[in-house]
């Protein structure tokens, strides 16, 4: 059986008058990774407009090559080089289909939610699928034509068209709280 991919997810807020730099630190960190056996991918969120707090994340094959990276010289190296730039860093460890919604520390979207993400990515790759390759799949028996219906498709979801639904729907699936002064306008 093997072991999900592991994400790392950081925040780090600019220290005053550090914004610029700490960007242009975290794209390093972020272009060292991609030298690292495991390394999937990574992401540099930055801040909403009334923040500071930028959000890295570091996706690795499994838990011992994630450990390999955090523990290696290169990245206490990058580390050291980052002294100053940031203030109160905290970092969270995720696997599997939970950092698509986020994590335990972050309120996830109501599962129905969730559901509308995934099928509104799944839907229109799907129909794309058949159509340029449903020909060829159509003499197949059932099984087999879904089995590497779904051995082509998954891998492109979870990796690509997943993510990219969640991002585009953030706004919906995670709605901002009311700030106090709209509470009270109520």
């Amino acid at each position: 059986m093997s072991t999900p991919p592991v994400t790392l997810m950081v925040s780090r807020r600019a220290a005053h008058g550090r914004y610029q730099d700490l960007l242009t630190w975290l794209h390093e960190g972020e272009q060292l990774a991609t030298d690292f056996p495991g390394y999937l991918g990574s992401g540099i969120l930055a801040p909403p407009r009334d923040s500071d707090e930028f959000q890295i994340i570091f996706r690795f094959s499994d838990e011992p090559t994630l450990h390999a990276w955090e523990h290696s010289a290169s990245r206490k190296a990058w580390l050291q080089r980052g002294n100053g730039l940031f203030e109160r860093p905290k970092e969270a460890r995720v696997s599997g289909i939970d950092d698509w919604f986020g994590t335990h520390t972050v309120q996830k979207p109501p599962r129905w939610k969730q559901a509308v993400a995934i099928w509104l990515a799944f839907f229109p790759v799907s129909l794309l699928f058949n159509l340029l390759f449903g020909h060829w799949l159509a003499g197949l028996d059932l099984v087999p034509r879904v089995m590497l219906s779904t051995l082509a498709l998954t891998p492109v979801m979870v990796y690509l068209f997943i993510p990219l639904s969640t991002r585009l729907l953030a706004g919906w699936l995670n709605p901002a709280a009311p700030t106090p002064a709209a509470l009270r306008s109520r």
